[in-house]
């Protein structure tokens, strides 16, 4: 099977797009042909190029409305050719250019255990401020309707008594880069179906018999 191409979205420090360049092609099934920003000078940027990974900003400042931005950002996304486009820390809503484009290639990845403390940027102090003993990441489809799409991986964590916002961050962030790695895999290898809301996941085909 040949290697699947990925284009990343990162607007921040880029700690789940270096899990997925340390993941490796073996790992992943896939290879990361561009990563993309609307922030220049994102530490995520950074980490691309030290891996030799083609960089490109879509600054959103300088298209006059969002629509203009978002068809941008589609044009963009073509001229990589993606099979798989993973939004890793990406500030920015995607729009409707780009959703229609790419149904059911588009992953995100979430710091809560969804439907749970969705549809915000602060999804860590919620769940601390709720109270809840265990909270988690999720990595699911791209939809329209936010932080909605069909769920591909889910891990759980332990709220502690002594959590902040920024032990709880961190400690989640390792949950974030396995469940986001698993998924990318497992979309490479052709080993996800979606029916509706549910994603099945497929067994490994069968390596074929040895020529005798």
């Amino acid at each position: 099977m040949p290697l699947r191409r990925i284009v990343v979205l990162a607007s921040g420090r880029g700690t789940n797009l270096q899990a997925l360049i340390d993941a490796g092609r073996d790992r992943l099934g896939g290879e990361i042909v561009t990563v993309i920003s609307q922030r220049r000078g994102s530490p995520a940027l950074a980490r691309a190029e030290s891996h030799g990974i083609a960089t490109r900003v879509v600054p959103l400042r300088a298209y006059v409305t969002r629509p203009a931005w978002d068809q941008a950002l589609a044009d963009a996304l073509v001229e990589s050719a993606p099979d798989l486009i993973v939004c890793a820390g990406f500030g920015l809503i995607l729009g409707r250019a780009v959703l229609e484009r790419y149904p059911a290639r588009i992953v995100n990845v979430h710091p809560a255990l969804l439907p749970a403390f969705a549809g915000g940027l602060h999804a860590q102090a919620d769940a601390l401020a709720y109270g809840v003993k265990i909270t988690g990441c999720t990595v699911h489809f791209v939809t329209e309707d936010l932080d909605a799409g069909p769920i591909i991986a889910q891990r759980a964590l332990a709220v502690r008594d002594d959590d902040t916002v920024e032990s709880l961050t961190e400690r989640l962030l390792v949950e974030e880069h396995a469940a986001l790695v698993e998924a990318v895999d497992l979309f490479c290898r052709d080993r996800l179906a979606v029916s509706g809301r549910r994603v099945a996941i497929l067994r490994e085909r069968e390596s074929p018999p040895c020529a005798r």
